[in-house]
């Protein structure tokens, strides 16, 4: 009887570690999934929003795919003048009429990332036009859950400038215009945004 309880518990102890030993790398690989940038875009107008896993397949689908060549990552393509060309080409095309119907009206009028410099998860926001430069803000747009107090640095695109409010509906103190590419926000909104003005 002592052997049969012994070999129990050896048994029980082989087990417990050949189960740490599978479940260690499983964590890790589960970790190191969920901190893997995510690359989304959102439609201002249904508030539809989809990810992927690279910067290329989201621009790829906020273009309806008249541009399917985007940097993979979100820092080349800021510093890229061609890719710059190439977006505000699709976007002279969308503009024109030479586009699917169901492309029809879409803009990128920002990209926003939850890092400075370019980096981290990135939410490109497209809209129904390019902004008028009037002025006045011409679209606005809440951040949805998952995005509020994220925002580190912006790239506006459509003609837009972009503001960024503390608050739901434009509300509170804005910061802006970011008229440019920017590589840091600034502490002033750094990780507070909650809405979005493009004007």
């Amino acid at each position: 009887m002592a052997i049969k309880t012994l070999r129990a518990r050896f048994a029980g102890a082989a087990v417990a570690f050949v189960t740490g030993v599978v479940c260690v790398p499983w964590t890790q690989t589960a970790t190191a999934a969920e901190s893997a940038p995510r690359h989304c875009v959102v439609d201002a107008r249904s508030g539809q929003q989809s990810c992927f896993a690279t910067f290329t397949a989201a621009v790829d689908r906020a273009t309806h795919g008249r541009v399917t060549d985007a940097p993979a990552s979100p820092r080349e393509a800021a510093a890229s003048a061609s890719f710059r060309a190439e977006l505000s080409g699709a976007r002279t095309a969308a503009a024109s009429g030479a586009r699917s119907k169901a492309a029809e009206g879409d803009v990128i009028q920002g990209t926003f990332f939850d890092e400075k410099d370019f980096t981290g998860s990135s939410l490109t926001i497209t809209g129904p036009g390019l902004c008028e430069k009037d002025g006045w803000v011409d679209y606005q747009h809440d951040l949805a859950e998952d995005w509020k107090n994220r925002v580190s640095s912006v790239q506006p695109w459509g003609n837009c400038a972009i503001w960024l409010y503390p608050e739901p509906g434009l509300g509170g103190d804005r910061d802006g215009p970011f008229d440019e590419n920017t590589a840091d926000v600034g502490q002033m909104m750094n990780d507070r945004t909650q809405s979005i003005g493009f004007s």
